[in-house]
């Protein structure tokens, strides 16, 4: 498995505009796309406008497959505009997993 965790940094009164933008690429991307396996939106305990992105793909070609497609491209059209980032903190393949080798 190939995961990785990102953050962004919202513009306060785009909070819920943020959220909803990753909720609703998380949901088309797990219904629609072959590879994705887990996709989280998180809100950082201590910074109310940090979100970070915890998502799970069966291997990095899913996840490249997920980042060439129009879910990928339309949350970045619509985030971009009031949200830094992402920030990459992690990324990488799950120890021992067979889809790492």
């Amino acid at each position: 498995m190939y995961q990785f965790l990102v953050s962004f940094t919202v513009q306060p009164d785009r909070r819920d505009d943020f959220v909803r933008a990753a909720r609703r690429t998380a949901r088309d991307s797990l219904a629609n796309e072959p590879g994705p396996q887990r996709f989280e939106v998180v809100a950082d305990e201590e910074n109310p406008d940090v979100f970070y992105l915890n998502e799970v793909y069966a291997d990095v070609d899913a996840f490249n497959a997920h980042a060439a497609g129009p879910y990928f491209a339309a949350f970045f059209a619509e985030a971009g505009a009031y949200a830094e980032g992402p920030t990459w903190l992690m990324r990488g393949n799950v120890v021992g997993d067979k889809a790492a080798a």
